[in-house]
């Protein structure tokens, strides 16, 4: 089934005198950019949750995270670094920003970043690691399938969406193609009159330079190709998504030559019908694409 790179999932559990919960949350990404904060006084853990993400997730920026407590038994308490880092780095913005506004902070303490939410972490005392270690791993096992299945629960509406605008789409091209039939005579006769003006400066012109202004009006006016690959387009487009796996990267390039085609149907349509075509065709891949971004 198709994923949507967006979710969110979160796990509970306890055990060992502990209690911590696993929080994970994805938007899209050209890549697979996993970014963990684990209490690094659990040994081993973060290759272990690395590579379960990757077996599992092929694109998307993901974040994971871990907060351990301790339930009352004496252990010692640690800073967060990353945590720490990141809260200084904000705070030493936030002053400067301030500062170019003439405006005035209270100065913060060391109690008030100490306060701040995940900045300090339990490492309880005598705990069995591995055991330690397989507890989180199969909570996090379940807040990782929670995770998917919201993907895939996106993913499926991805589709649906997908699936709607490519009929649309294919209604338009189809409108294309109607009017190109009705203005076949018109057009018609305006290609007689761009073949009367050039019969008219003919005098001194080689027949081969003649013939090749003759191939460049016709080429000029004629979007036949165009509709035809409107058509193998939309074909293709449904054709990814209905494969399982990522497609995320086909459809976006795909997207790309729909709209090529879009442009071209809009400059050699000669026709204000076929422009107007044209346009809402612009319209609906455009949207189209921006829904493409999230797929995995």
């Amino acid at each position: 089934m198709r994923q949507s790179m967006t979710g969110f999932a979160s796990a509970q559990g306890s055990g060992l005198g502990l209690s911590w919960q696993w929080e994970l949350r994805g938007v899209n990404g050209k890549g697979l950019d996993v970014r963990l904060r684990l209490p690094d006084w659990v040994d081993g853990l973060e290759p272990l949750v690395r590579a379960e993400t990757s077996k599992s997730l092929t694109r998307g920026n993901i974040q994971i995270g871990l907060k351990l407590t301790s339930d009352g038994a004496e252990g010692s308490v640690r800073i967060d670094e990353g945590q720490l880092s990141a809260v200084l780095q904000a705070m030493t913005r936030i002053e400067e920003e301030a500062m170019q506004r003439g405006l005035s902070l209270a100065p913060s303490t060391a109690a008030d970043v100490v306060a701040l939410r995940g900045m300090l972490t339990t490492e309880a005392a005598d705990v069995d690691q591995d055991d330690l270690r397989k507890r989180l791993m199969e909570n996090f096992h379940s807040a990782l399938k929670s995770f998917i299945e919201m993907r895939l629960a996106e993913g499926a509406a991805l589709s649906d969406i997908l699936n709607r605008q490519l009929t649309g789409i294919e209604a338009l091209v189809g409108q294309a193609a109607a009017a190109i039939d009705a203005r076949s005579g018109a057009q018609a006769e305006r290609m007689r009159g761009q073949l009367a003006r050039v019969m008219e400066n003919i005098d001194g012109i080689e027949e081969a330079r003649i013939a090749q202004e003759l191939a460049m009006i016709a080429v000029k006016s004629d979007v036949t190709e165009e509709i035809d690959r409107l058509t193998a387009h939309v074909a293709a487009a449904r054709g990814l998504l209905a494969q399982t796996g990522p497609v995320g990267r086909k459809l976006d390039f795909l997207c790309q030559e729909f709209n090529r085609e879009a442009n071209t149907l809009c400059a050699k349509s000669g026709d204000a019908e076929l422009t107007r075509i044209g346009l809402d065709l612009k319209t609906l891949i455009d949207q189209m694409r921006e829904q493409i971004q999230n797929v995995e």
